[in-house]
């Protein structure tokens, strides 16, 4: 759920009717692609897609709605990466992450002052409030995509 994992570009050629160009800066994530090739090609996107069409964004428009963070879930160890189970939120500023099944242990990473993810932050003095928001946006992107690990590793109280 590193920065170097979660910022992977993508690059699209679009049909000619559409002038977008350059950089959008609104939080999106792979599940939006099918919705997105289904809503350009005029075809309906099922309900139970749990990604978002990016074409508004890709007309030029400002959607009101749209996510202000981004749900990660990765769960295929052992495998080829070796890479330990986890699961998190990443929003604008701050990334908690929390790595389970044969350890406990969460991460929360200050953005703006520590881009390169080098400090862990959590359970610092001061951090408390963040952690708690931070929590909160993870329980409900929890239970917005249905993740059976809300069951399996319940999320701890913070006090603010």
């Amino acid at each position: 759920m590193y920065e170097e994992s979660m910022r992977t570009p993508l690059v699209m050629m679009l049909p000619k009717n559409f002038n977008a160009k350059g950089d959008i800066d609104y939080m999106v994530q792979n599940i939006d692609y099918a919705p997105t090739f289904l809503d350009i090609a005029g075809v309906q996107v099922p309900d139970d897609m749990q990604g978002v069409s990016m074409l508004p964004l890709l007309k030029g428009e400002k959607p009101a709605q749209w996510r202000d963070a981004l749900y990660y879930h990765f769960h295929e160890y052992p495998a080829e990466h070796a890479v330990k189970r986890h699961y998190g939120i990443r929003d604008s500023r701050y990334k908690l992450i929390h790595f389970y099944n044969d350890i406990d242990q969460w991460e929360l990473y200050d953005l703006q002052e520590d881009p390169s993810e080098m400090h862990n932050i959590y359970g610092q003095p001061g951090t408390e409030e963040i952690t708690a928001t931070m929590m909160e946006k993870l329980r409900k992107a929890q239970m917005q995509y249905d993740d059976p690990v809300r069951f399996e590793c319940p999320l701890p109280e913070v006090k603010r």
